[in-house]
């Protein structure tokens, strides 16, 4: 499988440096992997999506032993919400990254994308992700404020607002790959190629 041709340029994916002025990196709460990684895999996904859930659950945790752990990817997870067809994708969203800002984003994506099927019908799913803010040990007051201020709505837009223009129209989950486009949730066999190809290429070594 190829990848498609990317017309937005990367710095699209790295808006979120342009807004953020409380640390240097802005990305580095979302980012898995080392920053040396030859390698750099932006996830642009939906938390109410079920197949970014998909991926969640059945390929990115081989992506995450054969790849990231080695160093030879980097990873890092752009919000890409579509509240046109997934009405809580924003909050979980805004939730997410306010987790972030106390350390705990990625423990935050993985329980809202194993607990999908319970907060995604919800008509208000505030007070589940306060009881998942209690799973993941964040500060109440902290946290209660960050999500009922909307403290963290400008960089999920931005987020979105940059993904959608990178993405082209595309769904999710979409990743953008050293120039190159991969869409839906697709297993670790077709993904294989893809970043051992990549690999060799960044780091110009013969198969």
């Amino acid at each position: 499988m190829q990848l498609s041709a990317l017309a937005a340029p990367l710095c699209i994916l790295t808006l979120a440096a342009t807004t953020a002025r409380a640390q240097p990196d802005p990305l580095v709460g979302r980012t898995k992997g080392l920053a040396t990684a030859p390698v750099t895999v932006y996830e642009m996904s939906d938390f109410q999506c079920p197949y970014c859930k998909r991926h969640v659950d059945k390929t990115f945790p081989t992506l995450e032993k054969e790849y990231i752990a080695t160093g030879k990817v980097r990873w890092i997870f752009i919000n890409y919400p579509l509240p046109s067809l997934h009405s809580n994708a924003i909050a979980a969203a805004e939730f997410a990254m306010c987790a972030e800002r106390q350390g705990k984003f990625w423990p935050a994506h993985d329980l809202l994308y194993r607990l999908q099927p319970a907060w995604a019908p919800l008509k208000d799913p505030t007070p589940f992700f306060f009881g998942i803010a209690d799973s993941l040990k964040l500060a109440k007051a902290q946290v209660t404020a960050c999500v009922q201020q909307r403290e963290t709505r400008d960089e999920v837009k931005d987020d979105a607002d940059g993904a959608a223009k990178a993405a082209g129209g595309q769904g999710t989950p979409t990743f953008y790959i050293e120039g190159g486009l991969l869409t839906g949730a697709l297993p670790a066999e077709v993904w294989r190629p893809i970043l051992d190809s990549v690999y060799l290429a960044k780091t110009h070594k013969k198969p």
